[in-house]
């Protein structure tokens, strides 16, 4: 079997047989496309079922769970079960590291996935409030919760696997790969949303059209493991993690020697994780609550602007490049800051400043987002390096971005679309803290 240099800059090997097999281990080739094919298939499929249920979570389960509230407090419950997932996702990550330490890599995807789709089908089974009363929201609950145990334990240390080899000058082109699964998942989600909200009766959406979406995405989680599995079981892909060290490791060692780029890591993607639900959930709850433009109309704008997302990750790979990760990350941060201030004026214009909110929003995150997560993480000695990016991934979408529905929504409708502006520019200050301490760390150093 070919060696793979540790230099960090080293390039992937463009392609290695490897000549016989052990175990359960596939004999195929592993190469750099390979790698990228499955970070990008394990994100969309990932995100394709986090958005079919943040959609639904605006759409179908206030009138189903909570029928006996007003349409507004039954969105707000209905945005609380929706951040559990966010909360379950680093006991997640923590349970799965140790799964994995105990048996392999492809037992704690296979089981990982395996609670993602199941939970993800229960969903699409569940009957409403008028019939099963309180049990209904608790098995919903239940279910939200169990499916963030599933994402976080999901993490296959792919994206860090191509982190590390990638060249030196393409490293921010790298990184943006596995951001592409979020406008991927986001724009089939919506437009299956879009398609089936539109082409149906209300009652008949509400009873049993809705479901179709969730059954699709068991489907799409289906497909996933077994492009992911065929990948993880090679020999080949096995040594190249061995080779980094991207092995899991006891969550109290990496606090301990390693706690301070936690805690960067957790806060550097403030400002795009803060925009992502801003753009996304929120401005679907506020149309139908508060404006007269059609939802499906309203979907068709948001599945442009992810493809305007698609396309500005990609480009934000260059940017880092040319300029830097952090550079970049910190420039797009003040953007941010500065798009928060026109946010209560776009969402309160009528259908054009919403649609123009929407556009510019998704712009905005797909550069911000396409570095995010790659920008501090190598900061992370190559012993901490698999746990370190699952467990700052978790920390930052649970403090940026599980409760930004919620509170974006219930202060909004309170006190006005000003406190949209104070949340987003929370974001961004917190992105720029967390970057100077991480420049003042480094120099320190």
């Amino acid at each position: 079997m070919t060696s793979i240099t540790q230099t960090p800059a080293a390039p992937l090997p463009t392609g290695v047989q490897i000549g016989h097999a052990t175990g359960d281990h596939d004999d195929i080739n592993v190469s750099p496309g390979d790698i990228a094919v499955g970070v990008v298939i394990g994100r969309a499929s990932e995100y394709f079922d986090f958005f079919v249920y943040g959609i639904a979570s605006v759409l179908v389960f206030p009138s189903l769970f909570f029928p006996f509230e007003p349409r507004l407090q039954g969105i707000l419950f209905s945005f609380v079960v929706f951040s559990f997932a966010f909360i379950a996702r680093p006991i997640g990550s923590i349970a799965f590291m140790a799964i994995q330490r105990h048996w392999s890599r492809e037992t704690k995807l296979t089981i990982a996935l395996f609670l993602l789709g199941t939970s993800t089908v229960c969903i699409a089974f569940l009957p409403g409030y008028a019939s099963m009363g309180v049990s209904a929201i608790v098995l919903l609950s239940v279910l939200r919760f169990v499916q963030g145990i599933a994402l976080g334990g999901s993490w296959d240390g792919m994206p860090s696997l191509l982190a590390l080899h990638a060249p030196e000058e393409k490293r921010g082109w790298y990184a943006m790969l596995g951001q592409l699964g979020a406008p991927i998942g986001f724009v089939l989600a919506a437009g299956m949303f879009a398609y089936l909200y539109g082409s149906l009766e209300t009652i008949d959406f509400l009873s049993w059209g809705w479901r179709y979406a969730f059954f699709v995405a068991f489907a799409v989680n289906v497909v996933a493991l077994f492009a992911r599995l065929r990948l993880v079981m090679t020999n080949e892909f096995e040594h190249m993690l061995a080779e980094r060290e991207l092995v899991p490791t006891p969550v109290t060692d990496l606090l301990r020697d390693q706690g301070s780029n936690v805690l960067i890591g957790a806060f550097a993607p403030l400002a795009s994780y803060a925009l992502f639900h801003l753009v996304t959930v929120f401005p679907l709850s506020w149309i139908l609550l508060y404006s007269d433009q059609s939802i499906s109309g309203f979907l068709m704008v948001q599945i442009v602007g992810g493809v305007l997302a698609g396309i500005a990750i990609v480009i934000s790979g260059l940017i880092a490049d040319r300029f830097g990760r952090r550079h970049a990350l910190a420039y797009l941060a003040i953007a941010i800051a500065v798009f928060s201030g026109f946010a209560p004026t776009l969402l309160d214009g009528g259908k054009l400043g919403q649609d123009v909110f929407i556009l510019i929003g998704f712009i905005l995150l797909g550069l911000s987002y396409g570095q995010a997560t790659g920008a501090v993480t190598a900061n992370f000695t190559s012993k901490y390096r698999y746990t370190g990016a699952a467990l700052t991934s978790d920390l930052a979408w649970l403090i940026g971005a599980a409760f930004a529905p919620l509170v974006a929504l219930g202060l909004s409708a309170h006190f006005g679309l000003g406190y949209v502006s104070l949340y987003l520019l929370s974001g961004a200050v917190g992105t720029l803290a967390a970057l100077a301490m991480n420049r003042h760390l480094g120099k320190r150093e």
